[in-house]
């Protein structure tokens, strides 16, 4: 719980100059995220559309939210409502690197240039063996997403900026700085090559 807080108050640091905000939040659960959202656009003359495939509706009542009944991947249905380009995206729905694939490179069309984009749970180092959250499914799961993540980023290095936040479960923080997504390149793991396996067995002898 607090872990998540922290995260969202350095969301919230970030964000929280941007005048008359247009946030898109995937995945609502206990509604925390949206309420800080909601905080951003009350203080900044904002509006926050957040999309759950789970009814949320009732966590807020204020004005400035739009709540979409929808699973965030029914881009036929759900892109209808983005009528705006966003200054925010917050990704954290399915945590599952295929999904976060997709949703990411539909969704990235609708952020304005030099607009920000979150995507939570990113980070495994708390999940593997003896962590203080040891959980072999999540440590799977994160890893891949990690490195779905780099895959993107390693072919659009001039579309978006990447940094990563190690604190508990992570998150990725991103800026949009070009219009258009190249699809992800495939990062070649060389720790593991023939020739580097040999260096191991066969180090050169010291000379004379």
């Amino acid at each position: 719980m607090e872990a998540f807080e922290n995260k969202l108050n350095l969301i919230k640091e970030r964000i929280k100059d941007i005048e008359k905000p247009l946030i898109l939040e995937l995945g609502v659960k206990e509604g925390r995220s949206t309420k800080m959202f909601l905080e951003v656009c009350d203080q900044n003359d904002g509006n926050l559309i957040s999309i759950d495939v789970l009814d949320y509706s009732k966590v807020s009542s204020n004005p400035k939210w739009k709540f979409i009944h929808s699973s965030d991947d029914n881009f036929e249905y759900t892109n209808q409502f983005i009528e705006k380009k966003v200054d925010v995206l917050f990704i954290d729905s399915l945590h599952e690197p295929n999904h976060i694939r997709k949703v990411f490179y539909n969704y990235f069309n609708f952020v304005k240039v030099n607009g920000l984009i979150f995507i939570d749970d990113v980070i495994w180092l708390p999940y593997v063996k003896d962590g203080y959250r040891d959980n072999d499914f999540i440590e799977t799961i994160n890893r891949l997403t990690f490195n779905k993540i780099l895959e993107i980023f390693n072919s659009n290095k001039d579309n978006f900026t990447l940094d990563m936040n190690f604190s508990a479960s992570g998150l990725a923080i991103m800026k949009k700085i070009g219009n258009h997504l190249n699809n992800e390149k495939k990062i070649v793991n060389r720790l593991f090559s023939l020739k580097n396996i040999l260096k191991k067995f066969y180090k050169p002898k010291p000379k004379n």
